[in-house]
């Protein structure tokens, strides 16, 4: 664990002014207060200020812990608490032969931003055949087809959202003109209750994800079934509605919490990462890219008290 923490600082020494991304609800890594050259030397009468966010001084609580060698880490990070962190550092150097003191100052400085993991849901298209687009049938396939998958995943807190389906004629070589649906549909992963699978918990990210990849398996293998019927089946006498093989597609969307987007040009180091909404932007809901406010002065706003006129996508 230590060469661990070792390998981190090094990289903070390394690299001055690098974003930090400290994940909502975790402990940030320690913050160091000196340079991979001063972290090699001896240091007479060391003392370490420490500014926050909003140009605070900080000093050790239940949340900010700082060392008496002035490593900072800040627990159970939260959306007020990403900024600026400043740490000037006075030491003295000493001449022997006249012990002449000279006081030395340098400042670090620290970007750091919470973040989240994206929402996970999966956008999915599948096709049946049928014996004709006009008729009851189609319909009824359809209602029949989505009950039994929301039944699939009902356990996990998931559902089916937004299904549609259109019927289209399509010429097949060899086979001559045959009908049928093109169903598509969403499965998302906030079920009413969902909420309830958090058992209280404040840190509730990686649950509905977790519960999602289970979804999207099992409905992957209802369809991998349902070929594995078509194959067996071949030779006997298929019925008119039955699934076509291979037309099984799923794609993942990711979405962000309120207070969050992703920006992979402002944070290319966390490009996948739903990274707090900086000071002068929001999200308001679940989409991925925080919008401009200029009247917004915090991070993780969700809001915006101006008028439409001041809103725009930020670039």
């Amino acid at each position: 664990a230590m060469r661990a923490w070792a390998l981190l600082s090094a990289v903070l020494w390394c690299l001055p002014g690098e974003k930090i991304y400290v994940k909502l609800h975790q402990n940030s890594i320690v913050l160091i207060c000196k340079d991979f050259k001063l972290a090699k030397k001896e240091i007479v009468d060391p003392t370490y200020l420490w500014i926050g966010p909003n140009e605070k001084t900080l000093t050790g609580n239940n949340r900010i812990n700082i060392t008496k060698t002035g490593q900072l880490m800040v627990k159970d990070f939260l959306e007020p608490l990403s900024g600026l962190y400043t740490c000037t550092l006075s030491y003295k150097t000493v001449k022997a032969e006249t012990q002449e003191e000279k006081t030395v100052k340098k400042r670090y400085d620290f970007m750091v931003f919470a973040y989240r993991e994206p929402d996970y849901s999966y956008q999915m298209a599948v096709r049946f055949t049928t014996k004709s687009c006009i008729g009851r049938y189609n319909d009824m396939l359809f209602r029949v087809l989505k009950k039994i998958l929301d039944n699939l995943v009902s356990d996990l807190y998931c559902h089916v959202i937004e299904p549609s389906y259109k019927c289209h004629s399509v010429e097949i070589p060899e086979h001559g003109l045959i009908h049928e649906l093109f169903i598509a549909f969403q499965v998302n992963p906030f079920a009413p209750g969902w909420k309830g699978a958090c058992n209280g918990s404040a840190d509730c990210d990686d649950i509905p994800n977790h519960n999602i990849l289970q979804a999207r398996d099992r409905i992957e293998e209802f369809f991998r079934r349902q070929a594995y019927i078509f194959y067996r089946n071949f030779n006997k006498t298929l019925p008119a509605m039955h699934f076509v093989d291979h037309s099984f597609q799923v794609v993942r969307l990711d979405s962000c919490r309120p207070g969050f987007g992703k920006n992979e040009g402002l944070h290319s180091n966390c490009a996948s990462c739903c990274v707090v909404c900086s000071p002068g932007t929001f999200s308001p809901d679940v989409d991925v890219t925080c919008q401009t406010c200029i009247s917004v002065f915090i991070y993780g706003a969700k809001s915006c008290p101006t008028s439409n006129k001041n809103r725009q996508y930020e670039d």
